[in-house]
């Protein structure tokens, strides 16, 4: 259970009900602890999908335990867009908002696209304007 409200999320973050991880809005199971945001989870049965190389024994201790899955089963795009996100954010030293509108600006571009192609692209075009400053 989240214990405080410090810091804020973003804009676009929600904070998870189990954990307190925050995450963007659009996902739709937390990326920390594998809750499903919109589906009820069943005290019998987990509506996670259970990766096929897992012996029974993993699954059994998994199961009693409730540990969750590893991250890259599960999230892997996830992941990925917070990685690239947090490249982006690092290229704008830090700026969340300066990242959102580069982000934004992408998304006004190219709609059809999705959040990491966003992201990858903004990543690009602020390689490329500060490579060549004359180029804007």
């Amino acid at each position: 259970m989240p214990t405080s409200i410090d810091p804020q999320p973003a804009e676009n973050e929600i904070e998870c009900g189990r954990c307190g991880a925050y995450f963007h809005y659009e996902l739709t199971r937390c990326p920390s602890c594998g809750v499903n945001l919109y589906e009820p989870e069943s005290d019998s049965v987990s509506s996670v999908s259970r990766p096929v190389s897992e012996g029974w024994l993993e699954k059994i201790i998994r199961r009693l335990t409730r540990k969750p899955y590893p991250e890259d089963e599960l999230f892997g795009a996830a992941i990925n867009q917070v990685d690239l996100f947090g490249d982006l954010l690092f290229r704008v030293g830090g700026d969340r908002a300066a990242a959102e509108r580069l982000v934004e600006f992408e998304r006004h571009k190219n709609p059809q696209s999705n959040r990491t192609v966003w992201i990858r692209n903004a990543i690009q075009r602020w390689d490329y304007d500060n490579r060549n400053p004359g180029a804007n």
